[in-house]
This record gives C-alpha cells, sequence and structure tokens, in this order.
C-alpha cells in the first residue's frame, strides 16, 4: 500500500487500514438499499449476535507441537528514539518454537498460550475503529495453538525473526508464526515499543517481574504514530520519519538475533538456552508493511541474515548496499504492488537487487491480508469488500509462499511453489518488470 497523495498521507496509508464489514452488506446491495460495498444503515453499531461467535487461530500444517515463551528485551546500547527520556530501547518478543509431544508446559488456558491481553485487544480494536463490532473479550479468550514454557525439540533449527505492521501488535502475525513453527523453525515475533496501539511491557521497576506477571505491566501506546504525523517537511519529512523507523527496526532485529544466540541475555523469568536451539548460519526476516521494510534493510545491516520476505510494505528505506544480493521476497496486493501502482518503491527496489528475487502480487486482497486479521474477521461472518479474498484463502496463500521462501533459502529445499504461477493458487501472480 502506499501512495503519498497529501500532507500526513504516508502515515495515514499506514494507519487507517482498511475496516472489516459484515457480509450481509452484499444483501444490502442486492435489495438497493445501501450503496455496493457499504453495510445497511440499520446494521447494528454495538457488538452484535455473530461478534459472540468463538475465534480461533487455524491448526498448522506441521508434524511439530509448538512452545512459546514471552521475552522482554533491553538494549542498554540505544535510547529509545521515540520517547529518548523512556530510557534505553525495549522489545517484547514471543517466541515460537519445535517442541516435544506432550512435554513441559503449563495448563493454564487450556495448556494453551493467550492471543492478547485485555487493554491490548480493546486498543487495537480501537485503533482499528472495530470496537463497535467485535467485543475485545473474543480476542482475549482467543487461544494460539502453541504451550508456554513447553520443552523444547532436540536440534539446531534455522531461526526467522517477524516484524509486525506499523500500530499492529506482535500477535497479528501468530498465524505465520505458528505455521513456521510447526515445521521447524524457532520464530521471533517482535513488538518495538511505542509503535503499536497497545503493548504491555514489564514495569521495569522490579527487574525481577516476569513479563507474563500480569500485575506488573504497562502499556505503551503509539507515540511513533503522532512523530510521524508531526514530522516537519510534508509529505518527503514523513517519508524520512519512516524510512528512519525502518532502520531502527533492523537494528531492533539484530538485537533480537544477538538475545537468541547468546550473544545478550533477556531479562527476567526462565527461558529456554535458545543458543542450543538456534542454528546461526540459518537466520531470516520478514514482516508486514513497515515491518517488511524492516527486514529487508536488515538484510544489508546484518551479514546473519540470510534472506528476508517483505509483506505489502513500501520500502521507505532502500536496501543496503550490502544487502541487494540477498534473496528477497515481496508479496503485495495487486492493487497496491503490481509493476504499474503508484508505489514507486516496489519497482526501485526491484531494479536494485542483484540476487535471487520474487515479486509476487495476489488478487482481491487487502494491506491486512497477510496478517491474523481476516483469518479471525471470516469466522464472524465479516469481511473488506475492497479485499474480498476469503480469511482461510488470506491465510493460506501468506503461509504457503513465505515458509516455501524460507524452505528454499535458509534449509535449502527445493519448493516448485515459488518456480511460477500455481492452478492451487490462481490469486498469485508473479511479476519481472
Amino acid at each position: 500500500m502506499i501512495r503519498i497523495r497529501t500532507r500526513r498521507s504516508a502515515v495515514t496509508a499506514l494507519l487507517a487500514v482498511s475496516l472489516l464489514t459484515p457480509t450481509v452488506a452484499a444483501c444490502a446491495e442486492a435489495d438497493g438499499s445501501s450503496p455496493p460495498g457499504q453495510a445497511s444503515p440499520s446494521a447494528p453499531s454495538a457488538p452484535s449476535a455473530a461478534s459472540e461467535a468463538a475465534l480461533s487461530l487455524p491448526r498448522p500444517s506441521g508434524s511439530h507441537e509448538i512452545g512459546r515463551d514471552t521475552l522482554h528485551l533491553v538494549d542498554q546500547k540505544r535510547r529509545d528514539p521515540w520517547v529518548p527520556s523512556a530510557g534505553p530501547r525495549e522489545l517484547m518478543v514471543s517466541v515460537f518454537y519445535p517442541a516435544r509431544p506432550g512435554a513441559g508446559g503449563t495448563d493454564r488456558d487450556g495448556g494453551r498460550a493467550p492471543y492478547l491481553a485485555a487493554e491490548e485487544a480493546e486498543l487495537l480494536l480501537k485503533g482499528l475503529k472495530l470496537d463497535q463490532r467485535i467485543d475485545a473479550g473474543q480476542l482475549t479468550s482467543v487461544r494460539t495453538n502453541a504451550r508456554p514454557a513447553a520443552r523444547p525439540a532436540g536440534g539446531k533449527h534455522p531461526l526467522v525473526v517477524l516484524s509486525p505492521g506499523f500500530t499492529l501488535h506482535r500477535a497479528t502475525l501468530s498465524t505465520l508464526a505458528e505455521e513456521l513453527a510447526s515445521h521447524g523453525y524457532v520464530v521471533a515475533v517482535v513488538d518495538h515499543a511505542y509503535e503499536s496501539y497497545g503493548t504491555e511491557f514489564p514495569d521495569t521497576k522490579d527487574s525481577s517481574d516476569s513479563p507474563d506477571s500480569p500485575d506488573s505491566s504497562r502499556i505503551r501506546t503509539c507515540i511513533a504514530c503522532e512523530k510521524v504525523e508531526q514530522a516537519p517537511g510534508g509529505d518527503a519529512g514523513e517519508k524520512r520519519m519512516l524510512a528512519k523507523a525502518a532502520r531502527t527496526r533492523a537494528a531492533d532485529i539484530s538485537y533480537v538475533i544477538d538475545a537468541l544466540t547468546g550473544r545478550s541475555r533477556p531479562a527476567g523469568g526462565h527461558h529456554p538456552d535458545y543458543a542450543a536451539l538456534v542454528d546461526t548460519r540459518r537466520i531470516g526476516a520478514a514482516g508486514h508493511s513497515l515491518g517488511g521494510n524492516a527486514a529487508a534493510v536488515a538484510t544489508g545491516t546484518d551479514r546473519r541474515i540470510r534472506a528476508a520476505a517483505n509483506l505489502d510494505g513500501s520500502f521507505f528505506a532502500p536496501v543496503p548496499a550490502a544487502g541487494t544480493g540477498r534473496p528477497v521476497l515481496m508479496l503485495g496486493t495487486r492493487k497496491d504492488h503490481n509493476p504499474l501502482a503508484d508505489d514507486v518503491t516496489w519497482p526501485r527496489q526491484w531494479r536494485g537487487l542483484h540476487g535471487w528475487k520474487c515479486w509476487l502480487t495476489v488478487a482481491d486482497s487487502g494491506h491486512l491480508t497477510f496478517t491474523d486479521m481476516p483469518v479471525l474477521g471470516a469466522q464472524l461472518g465479516m469481511t473488506d469488500p475492497e479485499a474480498p479474498l476469503s480469511g482461510e484463502r488470506s491465510g493460506q496463500i501468506t503461509t504457503a509462499y513465505v515458509r516455501a521462501f524460507f524452505d528454499k533459502h535458509l534449509d535449502d529445499r527445493h519448493r516448485p511453489l515459488l518456480n511460477g504461477p500455481s492452478p492451487a493458487n490462481p490469486e498469485v501472480a508473479f511479476h519481472s518488470p
């Protein structure tokens, strides 16, 4: 997505993600009571009976069971770029990893890790303008397919670091993280302080607090949103600020790799020996929106990162020269990221990549297609009329192509899916401008 038209349009494009609309709006179109693509005026504004349905993440397709850990990381060498007075740069990380069958873990929440905390869910829905359609309790009741504190499977595993879209919580990439973990990857999903609608951080006044303790948390909201909107210099200033944000996230990704490979120690709690789990020769990065830009940038700032996938993110910051020979997957919406679309950063970056590269677009998709939001929204009978691709297909396409990419470049496994158009995925087009 990102067409820059007017003052504050860069950040607006990142913040104003498409809203989900009940699919019954199509019936309104048929009887002429509402314009095409809009809900009927009589639709209830409060959460409806349909929104009371239980939500769940799809079961991943791999053979491994999954464990999940939560880390609070503090990079003492960097100050937070958005709130310097807050001190060192802080990150919250969900680590999904292959686990031994039935080994370890807790029995809380039925043995599966929770998806979102209550206040995080409320702020996410409010930020997406979905709080009048979906009750926050539905998101907090969602359980992942991972067991907290499960005993890790033996052996060394490839590592993939995931960065979410600007304003979005790291939980919105859980479907992709779990799919990769079920196929033998260690996956670290990062929340960058002050860049989401709301993320819980532990209260650092007591360094012994665990990130999972409900009595020692504080919510950090999107201060970065305000900073970008207020950037001097109009659109050019906003682009520069977002480029800086992408580079900061690239440094965050590197710090997460440090923490998981033994170069830095996670604070608080009991954690697995990640250095024993991670194969440092097989590390990749991926992300959605600004997170995808950051992942691609990280290939040029951290030689440990062998490959990167950008899911519908504009290249506000170009890939540094050192990374232009690394494999890059560009997977985006057909409307906004085909070679003739308004976002000129994709063709410009494509020309600057000299290694293995793949440019894919998905028909009927929207900016949120590559996250959990359409997967969960579809279970409520909700969709985006401007992005009618089903939630099920959204999840299937995203996980299939991203996993094939990392299988090929981190695990040296042949994946025909990347060779060209597939009858099984008619929505996906290959581009080579």
